[in-house]
């Protein structure tokens, strides 16, 4: 019964592929295009502490392009000795630990608890599977293709990593990875660990738009293509660069360096905000609008099942955030505080501004609206967390879920496709906010962290400084950086969705027919239920 409904359906989703290629080819042009000086920002920190800077994905400063006269001998820079600190390892290796909570059992509860009690095992079914799926392909080639050197023949190293390490291979106990302090480093392993968790939970987020209809065998495809086409560029394109020493060296010798498309724009996003929420929300969308809607949508009543369960999650999310966001400084210094902190009252804006908002208009605030409020916080506060200052942070979450409200009611009512979980309303919506927002929020003015220069690492004899300088700040250059960053991953992860969705689709495993639907996934699809009369 699928094949008549996929053959008919071909014709307009290769024009739609087609179509959405010119576009994002165009728009990556127009980016790339941009000049380059008007985005030529550094990493994040305030003067004081600047060799200590907080930012995952921080801007890094081109290199001075002003060649010295040929006659004059080439300046060397001293670069300072590797250390690595075991309470950062410590501390990176909880972070790994809190952010797989998220996921396992974190996000399958808050998930599987907004579903229909006949789908519930289905859920965790599929978060689960999206995670093992994605811890595999990750050590064989995720982290390679996100942080490594690229060659390619398009962009060379702008979109992709190499094959440096496919496989894990050449990474043993002497392989380093720098943190964001000139001379601070970590055993590339723990590094590996951590991030192979954010590419796990980005993937199993985007299920929350496909939730009660998309065949398991098609989810078990969409975990291994979907990365390769969306998360693992997105990674590389906002979180590679050569690391705070190798670019005050660079800089200071006037060497060229690479770095990611949106880390060259000058775009801050210190744990996720466009690689995972933006990507997975926009993605969720995507497979909705291809999957179609749910049998019954907007006719039959498709309330949670347990919101006891959505509690739990919730609760999980957020103690399972401070590993995703505090983790994401790569030390335990001030700035993994700071993250903590800002993922504390962020948060608790967002879940309050979320049930006052319906207290006003529906004169019942909810718990679902709490519960929704809170990962909404986490969402916008997630690019922020080691740029904002708390009361910036703060701001952040009292503005964000008002807006997510919009596109999780009233946008979504109007538009009528079935975005079952409101994983785009809430992490694309939410994400977008706070990739924007972390432009004016990071304002030393406002008490935000400020912006290192990496490139006055350096003194005029070569040797590392105390402390690097700041960057001057100006609001208006970097909001249209953050623009920048959030347009591109919009484009990208629409695109990279549509192919991996329609391929799906195409090859017949991506929706189960109407009467599994009815009878729900558990039984048919695993043969088990969550309850038992």
């Amino acid at each position: 019964m699928t094949t008549p409904r996929v053959s008919s359906q071909r014709p307009t989703f290769w024009a739609a592929i087609r179509g959405a290629l010119a576009a994002a080819a165009l728009g990556v042009a127009l980016f790339a295009a941009a000049p380059p000086e008007a985005f030529a920002q550094a990493a994040a920190a305030p003067v004081a502490e600047a060799a200590a800077a907080p930012a995952e994905a921080a801007a890094a400063a081109a290199p001075a392009e002003a060649a010295a006269p040929a006659e004059e001998a080439k300046k060397e820079a001293t670069l300072p000795e590797k250390v690595v600190d075991k309470g950062d390892v410590t501390w990176m290796m909880v972070s790994t630990l809190l952010v797989l909570l998220m996921i396992v059992p974190g996000l399958a509860l808050f998930y599987g608890g907004l579903v229909r009690t006949k789908n519930m095992l289905s859920m965790l079914m599929g978060v689960t599977t999206v995670t093992v799926i994605g811890m595999i392909c990750y050590v064989l080639w995720g982290y390679s293709l996100s942080f490594t050197t690229g060659s390619w023949p398009i962009g060379g190293d702008l979109f992709l990593g190499g094959f440096d390490r496919i496989g894990l291979k050449g990474l043993d106990a002497t392989s380093l990875v720098a943190t964001f302090s000139t001379g601070i480093y970590l055993p590339e392993l723990v590094f590996v660990v951590f991030q192979m968790t954010f590419a796990c939970i980005t993937a199993a987020l985007v299920l929350g738009g496909v939730a009660e209809r998309m065949k398991f065998l098609g989810v078990c495809i969409f975990a291994v293509l979907w990365p390769l086409l969306s998360y693992y560029p997105m990674a590389h394109m906002v979180w590679w660069w050569p690391g705070p020493d190798s670019l005050a060296a660079a800089s200071y010798q006037g060497d060229a360096t690479t770095n990611g498309l949106i880390w060259g724009f000058g775009a801050l996003d210190f744990a996720g905000g466009t690689v995972v929420h933006i990507n997975a929300g926009v993605a969720a969308l995507v497979g909705a609008i291809i999957l179609g809607a749910r049998s019954g949508y907007r006719n039959e009543p498709m309330a949670p099942h347990s919101l006891t369960l959505t509690y739990v999650g919730a609760g999980l999310l957020w103690v399972g955030w401070f590993g995703f966001n505090a983790g994401s400084n790569l030390e335990s210094n001030y700035y993994s505080v700071l993250a903590m902190m800002n993922t504390l009252i962020a948060t608790a804006a967002a879940g309050f501004s979320w049930i006052l908002v319906e207290w006003v208009t529906r004169k019942h605030p909810s718990m679902l609206g709490m519960a929704s409020g809170i990962v909404a916080g986490l969402v916008a506060v997630t690019p922020a967390a080691g740029f904002a200052g708390p009361i910036g942070a703060l701001i952040l979450g009292l503005v964000v879920s008002p807006i997510c409200i919009i596109f999780c009611s009233i946008v979504k009512n109007a538009l009528k496709y079935d975005d079952s979980l409101d994983a785009f309303g809430i992490h694309a919506v939410g994400g977008i906010v706070g990739a924007i927002g972390t432009g004016i929020v990071v304002s030393p003015a406002l008490g935000g962290a400020g912006i290192v220069d990496y490139t006055t690492c350096f003194d005029s004899a070569g040797v590392i400084k105390a402390s690097c300088d700041a960057l001057a700040y100006d609001m208006g250059t970097q909001v249209m950086a953050q623009a920048k960053a959030v347009g591109v991953a919009i484009v990208w992860s629409a695109v990279a969705s549509a192919i991996v969705f329609g391929l799906i689709k195409v090859i017949g495993q991506l929706r189960v027919s109407k009467e599994v639907e009815d009878e729900g996934l558990d039984i048919t699809e695993h043969g088990e239920r969550a309850y038992h009369p």
